[in-house]
């Protein structure tokens, strides 16, 4: 009995020592797991924490201003002061790695800019290593409204054949666009000589003045700024002159001339209107000749022989540097020069008489469309504001026309000429589209002043036209803002080189015209959302619209050349009545969120007794 009971007993010793094995080695493991447990769930408690503290402080940084995290990157928070800030790059905080990344938000595959996704990580590798996340979304706070709606407003604002009236408190709508008529035209303003005896060869308008230019000759001046007064009808002075280059072309504005000279190493020539001084010049590459000048904004255009440059002119003093150092190469050497928007349009002599440019990087031109007439090689072009149609003239030649219509709709490829006109023996040496659907074309030979019906595209008739023996060798027109209408010629008359035509409808309502706002500046980068615009369109009338909005140039929106688009971000479509307003970050052209803003207005009517009319425009913006 004694030895059973001594087996038994050794046997349950076993037992308890296999048990024992087996559960002390999961009961330590669970023991040390929750020990360690417990330490990861306290890291994970920090690491939320330190999570949540950067996510206040970015929602801290981007109230003060959405600049503080416009830039995408990594960073991470620091108080600086009693603020908080953002510093590139991550941080150690004892065992913990935090930083936060700031990057685009995408809304139908489109960056939104008025949101930024913040993602912060805070991560450790003490006991496991582990992480935890946190996304938050930012967005401007701020929904703020622009609207300008009274005749101060739109006075401020460039006018071609509109008016700003006060019937209704404010409103724009298109100007009687001229007491004469431009198919009857007539020499009985008093014309002005230029001094000495050379040859004008080039003119260029803007309201208030015009700008005349020799170079058939050197006995003449090189520059003429001639002031236009707004009296009726209107009297010319010359305010100045600028003698010793021979000028191929010229283009004015406000503060400065541009000539487009022979001189070797100083091709374009830059003139200050208040003294009268040659500041600053560009040289083109090679010793050809300049032909033809354009300044659009802070970017000068000029072709020389077959090339055509850009050149910086942020600064209008000194030797203005190249844009695209190498140019862009023509079908042949470029005689007239036209800039709308981000496109150039040139006049070449070749069988390619016309040739686009896109121009929307100035450093970086491409030739993106072209036309070919059954004319001679290209002159002078000008394009309507819409940028549908380019008129084209070329060198006059028996048995052929001179004047082209050119669809431009799309500015690439091979462009169909709608329809031509033949000047009948007159050499066009200049052409100029004004409103009321008319285009003007000079020249020598034949009838010198010519103007052409455009109304019924499919069949170009002259309507009027006038005789100036001595031959006319260019042409540049206006319209002012209270609707009284301009072209401009220079001869060769010896004695009264500068002639002014009136123009119009004979009294109608015009049938065409444009409206830009000024520069609006909110006072830093800002998203503009969307606007809306308030109008009337009688029947057979309408007003489209297209923005612009832009960086500032040196803190200022005055100088901003804007690039106007539509509702797909090209300059091929047009708002009807407002909606929302296109992003584009890209840095060239085109810039939404940007500093400044425009829009512009385009009025048309088919009937004579009626106009379009735009009361008011408000933007919305968010800071």
């Amino acid at each position: 009995m004694w030895n059973r009971t001594k087996g038994q007993a050794l046997i349950e010793i076993l037992v308890a020592m296999g048990v024992a094995a087996l559960m002390l080695p999961a009961i330590l493991t669970g023991f040390v797991a929750s020990r360690e447990g417990k330490v990861q769930q306290n890291q994970r408690l920090k690491a939320v924490g330190l999570a949540r503290e950067a996510a206040e402080a970015v929602r801290s940084v981007r109230q003060r201003d959405w600049d503080n995290i416009a830039v995408n990157g990594i960073y991470h928070p620091e108080v600086l002061g009693t603020s908080w800030v953002l510093v590139a790059g991550g941080e150690v905080i004892e065992d913990f790695t935090r930083q936060l990344t700031i990057s685009d938000y995408l809304r139908d595959g489109q960056v939104d800019p008025s949101i930024k996704r913040v993602e912060i990580e805070v991560s450790w590798n003490s006991i496991l290593s582990s992480n935890v996340t946190l996304t938050i979304y930012l967005t401007r706070l701020d929904n703020l409204i622009y609207t300008e709606t009274t005749v101060s407003d739109f006075d401020a604002g460039t006018k071609n054949g509109v008016v700003a009236t006060n019937i209704s408190g404010g409103e724009v709508q298109l100007s009687a666009g001229g007491r004469a008529d431009w198919c009857e035209p007539e020499l009985t303003i008093d014309p002005l000589e230029l001094p000495r005896q050379g040859e004008a060869m080039a003119v260029w308008a803007i309201e208030g003045g015009a700008f005349a230019g020799t170079g058939a000759n050197a006995s003449g001046v090189s520059f003429a700024n001639i002031e236009i007064t707004n009296d009726y009808p209107p009297d010319a002075k010359i305010l100045g002159t600028v003698d010793g280059y021979k000028t191929n072309d010229v283009f004015g504005e406000a503060t400065h001339g541009y000539l487009a000279t022979d001189t070797n190493n100083q091709e374009v020539v830059i003139i200050n209107l208040s003294n009268y001084q040659a500041v600053g010049s560009f040289d083109t590459p090679g010793p050809a000749d300049a032909e033809s000048v354009f300044v659009l904004g802070n970017v000068g255009y000029v072709v020389s022989n077959d090339t055509l440059y850009t050149f910086d002119l942020s600064g209008k003093d000194g030797p203005r540097q190249a844009l695209d150092t190498n140019g862009v190469v023509l079908a042949g050497k470029g005689k007239g020069l036209y800039v709308v928007g981000t496109n150039v349009y040139v006049a070449t002599e070749s069988s390619t008489q016309l040739q686009i440019v896109d121009a929307a990087d100035p450093s970086d031109l491409k030739i993106t469309g072209f036309a070919q007439s059954a004319g001679g090689s290209g002159v002078d072009v000008v394009v309507n504001e819409s940028q549908t149609r380019a008129y084209l003239v070329t060198v006059g030649s028996a048995g052929q026309d001179e004047l082209f219509v050119i669809d431009i709709s799309d500015k690439s490829g091979l462009r169909s000429v709608v329809s031509s006109y033949n000047t009948d023996g007159m050499d066009p040496k200049g052409v100029t589209v004004v409103p009321g659907n008319r285009v003007i074309v000079v020249g020598q030979n034949g009838e010198e002043y010519q103007v052409v019906d455009i109304t019924d595209e499919a069949q170009l008739e002259k309507c009027g036209g006038i005789s100036i023996d001595s031959g006319v060798n260019d042409i540049s027109s206006v319209v002012e803002g209270d609707g009284d209408a301009y072209s401009y010629i220079v001869t060769k008359d010896a004695d009264s080189e500068f002639k002014i035509i009136e123009g119009g409808p004979g009294g109608q309502a015009g049938t065409s015209g444009s409206f830009e706002s000024a520069a609006f500046a909110p006072g830093a980068s800002v998203a503009f959302n969307r606007f809306v615009a308030t109008v009337l369109e009688p029947n057979q009338t309408n007003i489209t619209f297209q923005v612009g909005t832009a960086d500032s140039v040196g803190g200022n929106c005055l100088g901003v050349a804007f690039s106007f688009v539509g509702p797909d971000g090209t300059a091929d479509t047009f708002f009807e009545t407002g909606g929302p307003i296109p992003y584009d970050n890209d840095d060239v052209g085109y810039e939404n969120p940007g500093e400044c803003f425009a829009y512009k207005a385009y009025f048309n009517s088919t009937d004579p007794a009626s106009s379009p009319i735009l009361y008011d425009v408000t933007v919305n913006y968010s800071p």
